[in-house]
């Protein structure tokens, strides 16, 4: 989902603006200093001491926590699983939520994210829920962390997909589903190129159907 939204935004001249890598980064940063990404009270303290920017880098768009790029950090099974719980805690997602609608008023976005369309930017010209089956999202995962250099076991991955998508549905904060007036597209017969193609098109359609 990522790698297709960012080569669909660089195709258009948007601003690529990855949401769920802001939340990893949070998870990243609680795991890191030794708190629990269930302690609500302790993740809502713990916010005001953290800073989450994008920022380009010579590999391209960066995540950054404190001044720190963490781009390469945030991606582990682990960070995706504390990813899942904090991002159900009402505190951190408000704390995100002015920062992200700050870019989409400032610039052109492609906003990639699980509340997008329907509680971060309900206004959005545009609106696609990308989705494919666990099992070839697992293989899509398995084959990023390997490139990464980082042990695989895709049963293991494959299991933490669907828990993790069985959290983000279920919960009472911002839910996993999509916007009454999205687009579902579901790319798992579709190869990269052909997932950047359709949402270029889509978008291409909505500027001219707005122009006309």
């Amino acid at each position: 989902k990522s790698s297709v939204a960012k080569a669909a935004a660089k195709k258009l001249g948007f601003l690529y603006v990855d949401t769920g890598a802001l939340y990893r980064a949070i998870a990243l940063y609680l795991l890191e200093q030794g708190i629990d990404p269930a302690d609500g009270p302790a993740v809502a303290a713990a916010l005001p001491g953290i800073k989450i920017g994008l920022e380009d880098t010579p590999q391209g768009q960066g995540v950054f926590c404190n001044g720190k790029d963490v781009s390469g950090r945030i991606r582990t099974p682990e960070v995706s699983m504390a990813t899942s719980t904090v991002a159900a805690i009402p505190a951190v997602r408000a704390f995100l939520l002015g920062l992200q609608r700050e870019l989409a008023q400032k610039h052109d976005v492609l906003m990639d994210g699980r509340d997008i369309g329907t509680v971060v930017l309900p206004q959005a010209q545009l609106k696609i829920f990308l989705t494919a089956s666990p099992e070839e999202r697992a293989r899509r995962r398995a084959a990023q962390l390997k490139r990464a250099g980082q042990p695989v076991d895709y049963s293991q991955v494959l299991a933490d997909i669907r828990q993790r998508d069985q959290q983000d549905s279920t919960r009472e904060i911002a839910p996993l589903k999509p916007a009454d007036n999205a687009i579902l597209l579901d790319n798992s017969s579709l190869t990269r190129d052909e997932s950047v193609a359709k949402i270029v098109d889509l978008v291409r359609q909505q500027r001219d159907a707005a122009l006309a």
